[in-house]
């Protein structure tokens, strides 16, 4: 069966039923909230946490599709989307800050990804960086700027656990995971979350396709609370709304050419 004819075993899409251009949230929830963007939004599937609305900016068509949390969702979703000819990716998140220098609130976009997870090394060698399209990270810098949002552009350490880094004392490679963490720190790694490294890894080796990352940090540095009443989802805008603003400018770019 060709992919024009085939339903994708996890997003539960077709072909023509998504965009060019996609937005990659992690949760369900913020899908929605993304496709409140769109002109004309229409929920197209939702099959286990892969929430898709396609719609239109600026004439174009586009989507909105929720990975779910880590890299082996993220992957297929990707590969997946790709098969239906989606190419440009723009994930849009949350993060906790490794830095003094990353505040919550802040627009945080990565300039590439520690990889500090597994699914990355089953597209990519180890010695490869996890890294963005760079035209892409340009339009999100503009675009922050444009909305005079406090940014960073720095590294992110994407992990696959997230209890071992809340409470890597507990676990029995603590030690491990301890020096790993404030050696990226010192690095120069200001965020973590769990999904870029996969994101860049997996866009690289799918032919014409790009990505980038846009992130609102979630927390202050070492002071991550569990109570999600601390949780500040009114700042979620902020990475929706420089994620919309450039991909708008990356749509225009592209029809200019």
């Amino acid at each position: 069966m060709s992919n024009e004819n085939m339903k994708m075993l996890h997003v539960g899409l077709k072909s023509g039923e998504v965009g060019e251009y996609v937005f990659l949230p992690g949760s369900p929830e913020r899908s929605t909230k993304i496709s409140k963007y769109f002109d004309n939004p229409k929920k197209m599937a939702q099959n286990r946490e892969h929430l898709t609305y396609t719609g239109y900016l600026d004439g174009v068509k586009v989507s909105v599709t929720s990975t779910g949390m880590g890299g082996p969702s993220t992957a297929i979703v990707v590969e997946e989307l790709a098969k239906l000819g989606a190419k440009t990716f723009i994930r849009v998140g949350t993060c906790a800050s490794t830095s003094k220098d990353v505040e919550i609130g802040d627009v945080v976009i990565p300039n590439g990804a520690v990889k500090m997870e597994g699914t990355s090394s089953h597209y990519i060698p180890v010695e490869y960086p996890a890294v963005p399209d760079y035209f892409m990270l340009k339009h999100l810098e503009k675009a922050a700027i444009n909305r005079k949002y406090k940014y960073i552009i720095a590294p992110t350490i994407a992990k696959d656990s997230f209890y071992t880094q809340t409470e890597p004392e507990t676990k029995p490679v603590g030690y491990e995971l301890i020096n790993k963490w404030q050696a990226y720190e010192k690095s120069g790694a200001k965020s973590t979350e769990m999904e870029s490294a996969t994101l860049f890894a997996v866009s690289s080796t799918l032919k014409g396709c790009r990505a980038a990352t846009v992130l609102v940090s979630a927390t202050n540095y070492k002071a991550y609370s569990s109570d999600a009443k601390t949780y500040p989802t009114d700042l979620e805008e902020r990475a929706i709304l420089t994620a919309i603003d450039a991909m708008k400018e990356i749509i225009k770019e592209d029809l200019n050419k």
